[in-house]
Formats: structure tokens, sequence, C-alpha cells
């Protein structure tokens, strides 16, 4: 029988950093939601843990271990997982770190538009994970290449918290979906990717448009239009804005009527 160091393999994950893994990968756990659903639908079984925002598949049942940025690092080590896939932007270094220093395999993604989104999930699947290719994947880059161009570019502000207000900025993967169905966010350029801009601010870039997703903050018909008067305002599933995974094949559909409403296809 071939020893599990005969076995071992090494991967280097989407930051460059190489991964080595013991033989094949059978427990993995997960301290991203859109990750998480990417693997349980592609592999069910695959997954034994996830974090308390893991919400998708809602049949999902694994062991829980706390959030993205305060991951239970005894409770990850002691389900002895092959693998555990974090992302740059929602997991703490020091956190991944410790895990590494436990001997723990991590695999960490980085995705900042739609089209490093397909490919970081196809090589997370395929190498890290050793599965096929899923069919979700392709039906999710078939859904996005049929979207129109849009008529014309709406000047928005697209708020992500209050108190204090923060909006996207530069580098995002949901302002790049926002790009592709012709929403010119007015902070695109700022120097931060999140930045905290006071509300008068944000009134005063004359946006014609205010996005207002239901994640991270929720935004509702209630809390968030109120402060942008005389703006139209278009409120969106948070989950098809800002997570990757299956979620982006029906991703395009579903935002572009929840904009559509708002401001129709005008000229």
């Amino acid at each position: 029988m071939m020893s599990q160091a005969a076995r071992a393999r090494t991967v280097v994950d989407d930051q460059g950093t190489t991964v080595t893994l013991l033989g094949e990968v059978s427990r993995v756990v997960s301290l991203v939601p859109s990750l998480t659903e990417a693997i349980a639908v592609t592999a069910p079984g695959l997954l034994v843990g996830a974090t308390d925002w893991c919400t998708h598949p809602a049949e999902l049942d694994v062991t829980r271990i706390r959030g993205t940025k305060n991951p239970d690092v005894a409770r990850i080590v002691a389900l002895r997982p092959d693998l555990v896939v974090a992302n740059e932007e929602e997991n703490r270094v020091v956190d991944l770190q410790a895990l590494r220093d436990a001997g723990v395999a991590v695999w960490v993604t980085e995705v900042r538009t739609l089209d490093q989104a397909f490919h970081s999930l196809d090589r997370l699947l395929t190498v890290a994970c050793g599965l096929p290719r899923p069919g979700w994947l392709d039906e999710a880059r078939q859904a996005w290449a049929a979207v129109p161009p849009a008529a014309r570019p709406r000047r928005a502000v697209v708020p992500i918290w209050r108190r204090p207000w923060m909006v996207l900025g530069r580098d995002t993967f949901a302002g790049d979906l926002l790009r592709r169905l012709g929403v010119h966010q007015l902070y695109a350029d700022h120097a931060e990717r999140y930045p905290a801009v006071p509300l008068d601010q944000l009134r005063a870039s004359s946006p014609e448009l205010v996005v207002l997703p239901d994640e991270p903050y929720r935004f509702t018909a209630d809390d968030g239009p109120e402060a942008f008067p005389g703006v139209p305002a278009a409120l969106v599933s948070g989950r098809h804005l800002t997570w990757y995974g299956p979620s982006l094949r029906e991703a395009a559909t579903a935002l572009v009527a929840e904009l559509s409403a708002v401001v129709g296809d005008e000229e």
C-alpha cells in the first residue's frame, strides 16, 4: 500500500502559496459561504465543517466553526480536514496562519472580478479538491456571457453599510458585476476598496441610482432609500451580488430584473 507521504502532492493557490495535500481530499472545512455552496453542490458529503454564515445549500448539515472573522481553530483542527478553503478578503491572515501552524493545509482564493471568480472556482474544485469540473460552472459562464450591453451606464453609489456609511470602491467582485450590468460606480476609482464616505458627500456626488444590497448590511425598503431622497433606489439580493458559486447561474437574470424595476430600459 502506498504511504501517505508517497501520495502527497503540491498545488498552488490563488495567492501563489504552495499547499501540500496528503493524498485524496475527502474532508474539507470552508471558511467562506460562497465556497461552501460551491463545494456542497459539486460534491455532497465532502464538507465536514463550515461557518455560521454558510446558509446555502439550506440542507447543509456540517459542524459549525463560528464566523469568517473568528473561526474556532481548535474545532477545525479536531475535524481533521484534508483541506481548509478560505478567501483573502473574507478571512484573517492570523487565523489562516494558526491553521497552518497546526499542520492544516489551507487554500486561499482571490476573487475581485467575475472572470477571476470563474478561474478561481475551477482551480479550487478541480486542482485542489480533485473533482470533475461541475456543469453549474459552465452554466454560470454562459448566463453572464448572454447579458446584453447596457443601453446607458447609470451613475450610482453602492452602500454596503451604514453607521458609518460605507460603499463599494475600487477593485471589487460586486463592482465588476454591476459594471457588466450598466452600473457606473461613482467611487470605483477610490483609493480604498470599501471606503467610508459621509452621507452628505454621497448625496453631493449626484448619483442617478443607489444600489442597496441586503448583505452585509440588510438594507430594506424602510432602511436605506430614505437617505437618498429623489434618487431611485434598487434593492438587490446581496447573495446574487457578492457570492461567487452556483448562485452565479441566476445572478445576472435576478440583478437585471431588480435594477430594471427601478431604472427601466430607457436610453
